[in-house]
């Protein structure tokens, strides 16, 4: 019977990426998945000028040599942002040209799922593990295709996939947030999406329900309270739910064994919901820690065990 490692929200960390490829090895699991949110929110220039390299990371600028700036780049892509090498004369014209910008960020992003997927090719080849990604709301819709194409990877959403007698559905859109991102629609458009996919399930006890967006007042989906300017209330310290109520409905309606979520970095944890086992392992990627969780499945129990791990 399969035994599950899930994480989710990566956001660009080739670290993190590392990490979760290494993780069906190091937990001796059969199955990856990757939910939403894999990709990375921005370029650092790597700017050429005069045989060096000046980069701004974290609000620092530092100048490296040419024989030190692969480090410099390796430590971009582990914070999750996409290193780019450029003249000052490119920084000037993409500073200046936001549709050029825009076009730019896409292409090396797009590269970046491309060089993720090679990566997961070159670990997975002959193992037999299968491997899942879910694109989430934050994750431009071109990144499915790059995602379909690969060699090793399974590509979630939208649909219903059978893992080794268990039933899995899968999306990464959420309810509306206010970053106005790239999957986002209202409760009933995301009822309906689940539901489509929810119908196909032949059996909710041995099914597994891969959405993005936590259940509303779950206690996975807890998120610092922000103003209409989108700045933090007391210092971040007041919370509030902000998962989705349709995805709630779904899994009180449908009762699936298992459901995964991420989306809200801050609220790790597992709750039952009725019959279901509900699951955010959280996300750390900005410090390279990958949270994780392991699920044993079993024909006979259903889940034989779970646990959150990070490392």
């Amino acid at each position: 019977m399969p035994k599950i490692f899930f994480a989710t929200d990566l956001h660009g960390s080739e670290v993190c990426w590392k990490k979760f490829l290494n993780a069906a090895k190091f937990y001796d699991a059969d199955v990856l998945i990757c939910g939403g949110d894999m990709t990375g929110k921005a370029i650092v220039p790597v700017v050429s000028e005069n045989g060096h390299y000046s980069v701004v990371l974290g609000g620092e600028r530092q100048t490296v040599t040419a024989e030190q700036v692969a480090d410099v780049e390796g430590n971009i892509r582990r914070k999750g942002y996409y290193p780019l090498r450029m003249s000052v004369e490119r920084l000037h014209e993409l500073d200046q040209n936001p549709a050029m910008r825009a076009e730019c960020f896409q292409e090396v992003m797009l590269g970046g799922v491309e060089r993720w997927m090679n990566m997961a090719a070159d670990k997975l080849r002959g193992t037999g593990i299968r491997c899942f990604v879910c694109p989430g709301n934050d994750d431009e819709m071109e990144v499915d295709e790059v995602v379909r194409r690969a060699e090793l990877v399974e590509l979630g959403e939208g649909r219903m996939v059978e893992i080794d007698g268990f039933s899995m559905i899968s999306t990464g859109w959420s309810n509306h947030t206010p970053w106005n991102t790239h999957r986002e629609d209202t409760e009933e458009k995301l009822g309906e999406r689940i539901e489509s996919m929810a119908s196909q399930v032949p059996d909710a006890s041995r099914a597994i329900f891969n959405l993005h967006c936590p259940p509303y007042k779950s206690g996975l989906d807890e998120a610092p309270a922000i103003d209409a300017d989108l700045k933090l209330l007391h210092g971040g310290r007041a919370l509030r739910p902000v998962g989705s109520t349709a995805v709630r409905q779904a899994i009180e309606r449908h009762q699936p064994l298992l459901s995964l979520h991420g989306h809200i970095h801050e609220s790790k944890g597992a709750i039952k919901i009725g019959k279901t086992l509900s699951i955010n392992p959280g996300s750390a990627y900005e410090e390279g820690m990958l949270m994780g969780a392991i699920v044993q499945l079993d024909a006979k129990k259903g889940i034989k065990s779970y646990q959150l791990v990070n490392g």
